[in-house]
């Protein structure tokens, strides 16, 4: 069976949303951002014409990762996926890709990532787009008050199938690509600017602070603002990145009361459950924005193994506990404004930038 919703290609709302301009203070260099994605886009290119060209290229990369792959959007390919009920499929390129990423992340991370936690998101309450939640929505079926259902483990992702485009889905199986695919779309849409560009100059995109680079960096690198709490004014570090990418997860962000009970969005598949382990936020660079996110999402999920799993992959992070402890591991620097080198080589994303 084709995967897919025929008809149903509507822009989702925050595609009407333009480009804002951003001052840099620095005349070499232009920003702009934009809502996306449940999150935040922000686009930092040089030379500085490139910029409408840049954001046109990374609007199309972003509206069609999310009629691929938002659980949100009732006409996206994945939740007409979901909705099927189990059987063979074939994906779409994109989804294929997306789908193809999660499970070489949940294979890399030994399943501390798993795209086949859909149903534990669900009976957490995490069912609709975060803003709906954050905006006291009420779930199908029920309301914020009520307690959260029953905690669902991941079927696991050794269940999916994938040949090319082929998916062999499970009957029950959810899925969601939430720990690789904000990633994923950083990793893309670079890709996308230095082609549409001629490969000149370089480019920053940022995912709700998942960033990818490519291209030529200014002097010294892109600066990058580490921060371990949502809206943090002042970021707890800044550090320079002339190649790869950066993403943070966090436990702090996405969080949501259902009953008694204070959720987050960072799932546990082994039991279903919101992760427990002793890091609030941890923030790893990669050859690609995929891989970023993967790792930062495992070493939340892996709580007192994270030290060794990152220690294991070879890849620097900075890691802060719920007591405010920082750790920084694989060379992460110290000070502010010094670069992070990126070891090469993507362990789940071969089409990432180079």
């Amino acid at each position: 069976m084709t995967c897919g919703a025929a008809g149903l290609t509507r822009p989702g709302p925050w595609q009407r949303a333009p480009w804002q301009r951003r001052a840099t203070g620095d005349d070499t260099v232009a920003v702009a951002e934009r809502a996306a994605l449940g999150t935040s886009a922000r686009v930092a290119v040089w030379p500085p014409e490139n910029l409408g060209t840049a954001c046109a290229a990374t609007g199309d990369v972003l509206a069609a990762l999310d009629l691929q792959a938002s659980r949100f959007r009732p006409d996206s390919e994945l939740s007409w996926l979901n909705e099927a009920g189990g059987g063979l499929y074939m994906l779409g390129d994109g989804l294929a890709e997306a789908v193809g990423v999660a499970l070489a992340a949940a294979r890399w991370t030994g399943g501390l990532t798993d795209p086949t936690v859909g149903a534990a998101l669900v009976s957490l309450g995490y069912d609709r787009d975060f803003a709906a939640i954050s905006q006291g929505g009420k779930p199908p079926g029920g309301h914020d008050g009520e307690p959260p259902g029953a905690p669902v483990a991941a079927p696991g992702w050794p269940l999916v199938r994938l040949d090319g485009p082929l998916l062999r889905l499970p009957p029950g199986i959810r899925l969601d690509l939430g720990a690789t695919a904000k990633g994923l779309g950083s990793d893309r849409a670079v890709r996308a600017v230095m082609s549409a560009t001629g490969h000149q100059g370089g480019i920053l995109v940022s995912l709700g602070g998942d960033i990818a680079v490519a291209g030529t960096p200014p002097r010294d690198g892109w600066p990058v603002a580490v921060a371990e709490e949502p809206e943090q004014a002042v970021p707890s570090q800044l550090i320079r990145l002339a190649a790869g990418a950066v993403a943070t997860s966090s436990v702090s962000a996405r969080r949501w009361r259902r009953g008694d009970a204070v959720l987050h969005h960072i799932v546990d598949p082994r039991t279903g459950r919101p992760a427990a382990g002793p890091w609030r936020t941890v923030t790893v660079a990669a050859a690609t924005c995929a891989d970023a996110n993967a790792a930062s999402t495992a070493a939340i999920v892996a709580g007192g193994r994270a030290q060794d799993w990152l220690t294991a992959a070879g890849l620097p992070a900075r890691m802060t506990g719920h007591d405010g402890r920082v750790c920084r591991l694989g060379g992460w620097p110290a000070g502010d404004g010094r670069p992070v080198s990126v070891p090469p080589g993507s362990r789940v994303y071969a089409g990432g930038p180079r």
